[in-house]
């Protein structure tokens, strides 16, 4: 019995103190040159700005589906309205996809794509969507995911709708920084 407590007694007090030597600190790069720190949205983050873009929208007189991804192309959020037709969650979803993986807005891909015979063929990859809506999210110069719009009425205005989305106090952008 006594020799229990006596490990506990000098066991414990390391345990307790490894357990908060690196709390809450990002691990550095340096550290390995096979790891990168990065950043992820949260779903606060998602659904601030979704609420951002449906202001915008609402202003405007529009219904929207709206989708937030994170870096690697996955569903945080998707937020459609009651008066917007069911063609639109995916349409918003992969407006979004677009853009995180083009690092791209996703109108001037679209107009960019129709224009030049090299990449005409980005149409053709399942998985993009070349209409207006998609728009990468940035903090401090890094890509942490994308916001895709759908049913604004036409490209043009589901573009303005997904740049306006940002958390400016936050340093979430809809443009690098």
């Amino acid at each position: 019995m006594k020799i229990k407590l006596l490990i506990l007694t000098y066991l414990l007090p390391n345990v307790l103190i490894a357990q908060t030597v690196n709390s809450g600190k990002e691990v550095s790069a340096q550290t390995t040159p096979y790891l990168r720190s990065s950043y992820q949205l949260t779903l606060d983050a998602a659904m601030a700005l979704a609420k951002q873009a449906r202001v915008c929208a609402s202003d405007m007189g529009k219904s929207v589906t709206i989708s937030i991804l994170d870096a690697a192309g996955q569903v945080i959020l998707i937020s459609r309205h009651e008066n917007v037709g069911p063609h639109n969650t995916e349409a918003s979803r992969r407006k979004a996809y677009t853009s995180v993986s083009t690092r791209t807005p996703t109108l001037g891909l679209s107009r960019s794509a129709r224009s030049n015979p090299d990449t005409e063929n980005l149409a053709s990859l399942p998985e993009l969507l070349l209409l207006g809506g998609g728009c990468p999210l940035w903090f401090e110069g890094k890509l942490i995911g994308a916001i895709g719009v759908a049913g604004g009425g036409s490209p043009e205005n589901d573009d303005l709708i997904a740049k306006s989305a940002g958390i400016q106090e936050a340093g979430i952008f809809t443009q690098p920084n």
